[in-house]
């Protein structure tokens, strides 16, 4: 057992700092453009909700 082997801050932040060094960010056009992506497929999925459950709402009161 090794008598130096607690938790250093020191460490966890050289680490830390070697780590994002690593991560490739992406660019401000492939930023915006994936944002864009998901904005719209957010919006498309809660819109097919919006229908399926009008839908679903609509032959429940036809039926009850």
């Amino acid at each position: 057992m090794q008598p130096n082997s607690g938790f250093s801050l020191t460490k966890f932040f050289q680490g830390t700092k070697e780590e994002l060094d690593k991560v490739v960010w992406p660019s401000r056009q492939q930023l915006v453009s994936e944002s864009v992506a998901v904005l719209l497929m957010v919006i498309l999925s809660a819109g097919i909700i919006y229908l399926v459950d009008g839908l679903f709402s609509w032959a429940a009161a036809k039926v009850f």
